[in-house]
């Protein structure tokens, strides 16, 4: 029952900082999984059945606290199998711009500017297989066609470039098997190094600390589990914060609250929760929507609220159906035949909690967003602009022949008032939690990891995973958390070296 290191997480980063030290040969390791396999899981690596997947037995399915200004009956996706999220979602894959990590720059993070993170984002490409989605979807060369006369030009998404373009997204994926951590990291499993050790239908408990504040082991529900190393949490937005609360590591007042011993005082975790909230607006088609397609979300659109922005501050995403999943129980019309444009606020402000609700570790914590809550108001703004430029795009003569009604909001919703009233009742998340564990230079009292991604005060503990982002990615996030996962394997291989 002991190892070198513990990985807890099987997810986006954690397999794959478990495999490279297992190839790396640093010790015997140990990654622990609370969901199941992912090998020989047809629904699972079938990309294009990645919705059945939502709400079912692999998703935890989190509920979120009741929203002062967003959609309280959002619901937060988070994947119970090997791969995490790269096993559960649609494998829309980008590579961070250089403007996030600048931004990361200047909060004082030393060690994650964009030369020092492109090796370790070229080293996940290495390993992970992308193929662009053009499948020829007539319903979506019509929308590029319309932004390209709106004024938004057709284009690829280079890595780490998304300048005003419309153009078809890079997925993970070979053919139709989606390419997540583990099917690229791991499989088959039969295969893997010798010195790795997996266990799924494991679910991590608490952290068992030594009197110095030392990590030396981890207790589940098959036992406890011991590291004469390094313990390495994986567990995602929700779950790494909820594990550290649990053990009594985090803000000090919530844990009294919960009556668990306090470790180590450290405000910022569970806190600075950052998302990319989702809008939505939808037409009938005036025909049939074509059937060929990756995974019906297959192209997207990067364009700026201002034009004296440095980068894109939205991106919406192309659904060849209808995306009605708040608009119908808001009581707005659907169809059969319908095409979806779901806007997203690339840089979003609104910071939100995860705090515990129960000591029960398999008692999902409290998920509080706080959608729309910034105090500049910012994120609102955007996504306002956002159902204005949608309309403009649906207004050109391309996709003109394609529409036969506005079916939410509608166009009886016209005001700026009547618009944000309509985004507040009907938007999603595009579930993409980050930064409940956050990297911060050293004068951010919210900082919970170094640089180096070591807790603070906490001995031979380090996280890995979506949890210790500065500031939310402008990009879906999964590559930039695989690409975490090789880079805490390289800080934890150095200094052990």
């Amino acid at each position: 029952m002991k190892y070198d290191f513990i990985v807890v997480g099987g997810g986006s980063a954690g397999v794959i900082t478990a495999y490279r030290l297992a190839e790396q040969k640093a010790g015997k390791v140990l990654l622990i999984e609370a969901g199941i396999s992912d090998e020989k899981r047809e629904d699972v690596l079938q990309l294009d059945q990645w919705q059945s997947l939502l709400e079912g037995e692999l998703d935890y399915d989190f509920t979120i606290q009741p929203q002062k200004n967003g959609n309280s009956n959002m619901r937060h996706s988070r994947a119970k199998v090997m791969g995490g999220c790269s096993s559960h979602n649609s494998a829309i894959a980008f590579q961070a711009p250089d403007y996030d990590f600048q931004v990361w720059t200047e909060l004082g993070i030393e060690g994650w500017a964009p030369n020092d993170v492109r090796p370790f984002f070229d080293k996940v490409f290495e390993k992970v297989n992308l193929e662009v989605s053009d499948s020829g979807n007539a319903c979506g060369k019509a929308v590029i066609e319309a932004s390209e006369e709106f004024g938004v030009p057709k284009g690829d998404f280079i890595k780490g470039e998304y300048k005003e373009s419309a153009g078809w997204f890079s997925l993970n994926k070979k053919g139709n098997i989606r390419h997540s951590s583990s099917v690229a990291y791991l499989h088959p499993y039969d295969q893997i190094p010798e010195n790795l050790t997996i266990l799924t239908e494991t679910f991590a408990y608490r952290l068992i600390l030594d009197s110095d504040k030392n990590v030396t082991g981890l207790e589940t529900s098959k036992g406890d589990f011991y590291a004469e190393k390094e313990v390495i949490l994986s567990g995602g937005a929700f779950q790494t914060p909820q594990l550290l609360m649990l053990s009594g590591i985090g803000p000090a007042e919530h844990l009294r609250e919960m009556d668990i011993p306090l470790v180590e005082d450290l405000p910022g975790v569970g806190s600075h929760l950052v998302d990319h909230p989702e809008g939505v607006i939808m037409w009938e088609s005036a025909k049939s929507v074509p059937t060929e397609t990756a995974q019906k979300y297959e192209i997207g659109i990067f364009c700026k609220s201002d034009p004296n922005l440095p980068i894109s501050d939205i991106m919406f995403h192309l659904g060849t159906e209808a995306f009605d999943m708040h608009t119908v129980p808001a009581g707005f019309p659907t169809a059969e035949q319908a095409f979806s444009l779901t806007p997203n606020v690339m840089q979003a402000k609104s910071e939100g909690t995860v705090r515990l609700q129960s000591k029960d570790p398999e008692v999902a914590p409290l998920i509080d967003p706080k959608y729309f809550t910034d105090p500049e108001g910012y994120d609102i703004k955007v996504m306002l602009e956002s159902i204005k430029i949608a309309r403009k795009i649906a207004d050109q003569p391309a996709l003109k022949p394609w529409i036969k009604r506005e079916l939410a909001p509608g166009l009886a919703i016209q005001t700026d008032e009547e618009i944000v009233d309509y985004i507040y009742k009907t938007h999603n998340t595009v579930y993409h939690p980050a930064g409940t564990c956050k990297m911060a230079g050293d004068h951010d009292t919210n900082q919970v990891v170094n640089s180096r991604l070591q807790v603070n005060g906490i001995g031979n503990l380090r996280i890995a995973d979506a949890s210790v982002f500065p500031t939310i990615t402008s990009v879906n996030p999964n590559m930039t958390v695989m690409m975490i996962g090789e880079r805490c394997a390289d800080f934890i291989i150095k200094d052990h070296s």
